[in-house]
Parts: C-alpha cells; structure tokens; sequence
C-alpha cells in the first residue's frame, strides 16, 4: 500500500470496444487500496454514460464526435467542437489534478489527452502523465496520433508496436471483466434459465449484424432439432426485422426454450460463459471476451472497419487454428450451417478450437494494467 492515494481519470467511448477495455480497469481500480478517487470522461450521449452511471464513478462529460474524413464545413465544426472539449478537458484537469490518465482510444479519448500534454498552470506547464491502451491489431487514429507523448502504450497484439512510435510499448492483452475468472458455465446457464447442453451464441455487436441475422434466422430450428440452444443477439435495429422473418418459418419460436432472441443483452460476461460456440463479428474486445470464456467462435469480420482492423483480428486467431473464418459477403445459410455443424458433429474438433482459443486468453491484463498506472502516478 502507498501513503499516497491516487486520483485517476479514465476515458474511451463510442463503441464497446472502447468502453469495456475502460470499464474493466474502472472496476479494478475502484477495489484497490490505493484509490483515491475515479473520474470516468465521455460523451453522455454515448453507450459509456449508461454504463459507467451504474457505478460509484464521477462522470465528467464532454461533447466529441467522430472527425470528419473530408474537409469542408462538416470538418470545420467538428474542429471547433474538439477545441471547446479540449478546453473543457483543461477545466477538468485544474479542478480535479488527476495522478495519470488512461485512454482506451476512440475520439472521445483524444480531448483529455491532448489537455494533458497542454494543461498551463501559472507560468508553468504542468505535463499530467498519461497511459494510452489500444484493442486493435491495427491501432486506432487516436492512439498513434498521440501515443508519442504517451508513459506507457499497452497494446492486444504484438503485431500493433509497429504502427506505435513509442518506444515503452508493452503487450497486455484486452483488461476483461472479473467474471469472466470466476462464473462457470453451469452457473450462467442457470442465469439465462438454459439446460446445461450445449450452447450457441450469435452476435453482431450492439448494433448487430445484417449479413449474420440473415444467415442465422433459418437455421434456428434446424440447430434446435439438434439440440442446441441459442442465443442471439439482434442489435436493436435488426431485432423487429429479425422477428418478422422468424415467424414466418417458425410461428411458435417463442415457446421454444432452445432459443433466446434479444435486441441486446447488458451481460454479456453471463452470454459468452454461458455458450460453447458462436458466431461473432471480430472486434478485438469481442475476441478477448471470446478466448476468456473458451468458445470456439466463427467469425464474420465487419468489412468497412477502419484499416480493415477487424480482419486482421480474425485472421490472427484463425492463424492459431483459435477459430472459423467466414467472409462477409460470402455468408449465407448454407455456408453458416456448414461451419456449424463441422462443430456440432465433431466434439473433438469443437474441444480443440476451445483449447486454443483459451490458450489465447490473459487473464492477468487487468491487474497489469492498473499496476502500470499506479507506477506512473508514483512516479516510476
């Protein structure tokens, strides 16, 4: 334990991939000893507010949009907003003096970042350290913009350092939450009210996934004659559409207790611990959480990611034999039924991607993490 307790801000938002990676540390930190207090920075029109408004953390909003990719009008307004952010972000910093800073990338992140490299207070400038976490094989436009100036990068992949021109660059792995050491399937089975059999999820991310729903919707009761239970996660766009096709092949799906259909599911720890399989797009975060819980995943990459990250991701697990691989516009009902089934009927293949895909996992890239941010609070 350290005589001094330690202020910390932590920021990264817009999609889960930012936000889960932050809130895993969020929670570390709120059970260390060391704390002195956590301020979470986001946009509170952004997933992140309703997620970190649960917890006992001080959330310091700001109003930040992605960045333009042409310029025009469009671009300078965006310019202005980020500055008024910035400034904001200096606010913040004067007010409450946090000890170090942690990023996990995404715009959001870049206005306090850029306030601590620029904070003045009286004739000085005052540097306020800060830690820079990216998910992604290929990093983020925020993290190698501003990893330069950054203590500390840690990094998902090894692959990563070399888009990062800073030489303090460790791997840690995706931080995941605490649940994912500690539940066990038969527990989050019981959770979601399944059978202990074998389980499948389906997921496109919060927003789902058309090409996965298309593909998935028709083999419902096909993977239900079977056995298998499933459960799919719509996105709240696709979820009306998605029971609208489901009716007319299967009109009594809803007394089927092989089958959970939601918009989105807000424990997603309880979904992946609960599934031996899925089908999944290739978010790194989403891949992390994959490995950790031991599922044998095929896995639909987003082609429009940025530099084409989630590709990489996929292809990096795929080259580890950790998962199936399925092209975007190659997915259809039969394809996906093929790749199913090559699990279904072959336990030992099924347990093998398992094996593999938790050999991949890191456990410890939490407690890593919040030990580098303590070093650099104290100056280490």
């Amino acid at each position: 334990m350290s005589d001094k307790k330690i202020t910390y801000f932590i920021t990264g938002g817009g999609t889960g991939g930012h936000i889960y990676p932050a809130v895993a540390v969020v929670d570390a930190l709120l059970q260390d000893e060391d704390t002195k207090a956590v301020y979470y920075i986001g946009n509170p029109d952004n997933l992140e507010y309703s997620i970190i408004s649960k917890k006992p953390v001080q959330f310091l909003g700001i109003n930040i949009h992605g960045m333009p990719r042409r310029f025009g009008f469009a671009f300078v307004k965006w310019a202005f907003q980020l500055w008024l952010a910035w400034l904001k972000c200096c606010f913040y910093i004067f007010k409450y003096r946090p000890d170090v800073v942690f990023g996990t990338g995404g715009y959001v992140s870049a206005p306090i970042l850029m306030a601590c490299m620029s904070f003045v207070r009286g004739n000085k400038r005052r540097f306020t350290p800060y830690m820079m976490h990216d998910c992604d094989a290929q990093p983020g436009l925020v993290t190698r913009g501003l990893a330069k100036h950054a203590k500390l990068v840690s990094l998902a992949f090894e692959c990563a350092k070399e888009h990062i021109h800073n030489k303090n660059c460790v791997i840690n792995g995706n931080p995941i939450r605490e649940e994912f050491k500690t539940l066990t399937k038969e527990q989050a089975r019981k959770k979601l009210g399944l059978e202990n059999k074998l389980t499948l999820c389906i997921m496109g991310g919060s927003q789902g996934a058309m090409s996965i729903n298309n593909a998935a919707v028709g083999l419902l009761i096909q993977l239900s004659d079977a056995g298998v239970q499933v459960i799919f996660q719509t996105g709240k766009k696709n979820f009306e559409r998605v029971i609208e096709q489901l009716i007319k092949i299967y009109p009594e799906y809803d007394d089927d207790k092989n089958i959970i259909i939601k918009p989105y599911f807000d424990d997603m720890v309880t979904v992946l611990k609960a599934s031996d399989m899925a089908v999944s797009r290739s978010g790194s975060l989403s891949l992390s959480e994959i490995e950790a819980a031991g599922i044998a995943a095929i896995l639909v990459p987003y082609p429009h990611a940025a530099a084409d990250h989630q590709r990489k991701n996929a292809k990096f697990l795929l080259e580890k034999d950790a998962a199936l691989y399925i092209e975007d516009k190659e997915i259809n009902e039969k394809i996906l039924s093929e790749k199913l089934f090559e699990l279904i009927n072959s336990p030992a293949r099924l347990a093998e991607i398992q094996k593999n895909a938790l050999s991949l996992a890191k456990f410890d890239s939490t407690e890593n993490i919040v030990q580098q941010l303590k070093n650099i609070a104290q100056g280490q």
